[in-house]
């Protein structure tokens, strides 16, 4: 089994830390809060006092934070671990990040003779906890091929996009997708209640017909149809809305720097953060944008 070093133990790298001791790796963690570090202590991390210390006798380095600055800092710049890690450690960031900060990083392991790739993930909490994230990835085929099996260990799919940086643009096409599907599937239920319809019905219906998607059939945003989705448990989190507009902010950015037109991606990042600024929303479920909807 590897030893590994693991950074960034919140809501999605907790479980994923506790899915590895459980494998049987030797996982030494850090988090900038320390309740955090007990926690994954509590289930057979190794505490450390910061992240350096991860990186010690660590074959596989592997990162899971907030945004792309954080991934800069610990990588590059206050941390700078790419000059404390072994020769032969592989680096594997799982955050969800812009694309060129993403390859800028990877750019600068490959001129520390260190192989990394961005593995960014689908799945939200639940999947962290059951192990049954989809991975997506980007980097060289001999990197992929060393993470892939510690990597399966915390997810169910694991994808190799590309290149360095494809695991991020996969992260964010889907979830620019995933976003504007929500409030479509949110806007179907509005009307229906409006026009008379049972949401069962439409439920029954629309999951077997043209309209079928993941949003409605796996997370339909109104309580009933689904019993496992949030919407059955007041919008409680698994993908918060803070989550999604990051995402779909990320979207944004990328598609002004690489002449993309996306309107409707464009409008539902402004319609997502107009929900978030309200209330203390930005933490419940994404799919509580149907409350926005409702309410208009």
């Amino acid at each position: 089994m590897s030893n590994i070093g693991f950074i960034g133990l919140g809501n999605m790298g907790g479980p994923m830390v506790k899915n590895l001791v459980e494998a049987g790796h030797s996982v030494a963690v850090y988090d900038i809060n320390n309740e955090a570090v007990i926690r994954a202590a509590s289930y057979g991390g190794i505490a450390k006092a910061d992240a350096i210390g991860t990186t010690e006798s660590a074959d596989v380095v592997i990162t899971m934070l907030p945004a792309g600055e954080h991934v800069k800092s610990v990588y590059l710049e206050n941390d700078n671990l790419i000059e404390h890690v072994n020769s032969d450690c592989l680096l594997v960031d799982c955050s969800t990040i812009d694309v060129l900060t993403a390859r800028e990083v990877i750019a600068r392991a490959k001129e520390s003779d260190l192989e990394m790739i961005d593995a960014p993930v689908s799945g939200g909490v639940g999947g962290a906890e059951a192990a049954t994230l989809t991975f997506m990835c980007g980097g060289t085929d001999s990197a992929f091929d060393k993470a892939e099996p510690v990597l399966k260990v915390m997810g169910k799919n694991i994808f190799h996009a590309g290149t360095a940086g494809s695991g991020q643009a996969a992260k964010v096409c889907n979830n620019l997708m995933l976003g504007i599907e929500m409030i479509a599937v949110s806007e179907g239920f509005v009307l229906a209640d409006k026009l008379g319809l049972d949401k069962q019905k439409l439920w029954d219906i629309a999951s077997t017909a043209t309209s079928q998607c993941w949003a409605m059939t796996n997370y339909c945003p109104v309580p009933g149809p689904v019993p496992s989705s949030p919407a059955n448990r007041d919008y409680q989190a698994g993908f918060t809305i803070a989550m999604m507009l990051k995402d779909l902010k990320l979207s944004q950015e990328a598609a002004k720097n690489n002449g993309a037109f996306t309107p409707l991606a464009a409008l539902a990042t402004d319609l997502y953060e107009s929900f978030a600024s309200t209330n203390q929303n930005d933490g419940l479920d994404f799919s509580s944008i149907i409350k926005l909807i409702e309410n208009q």
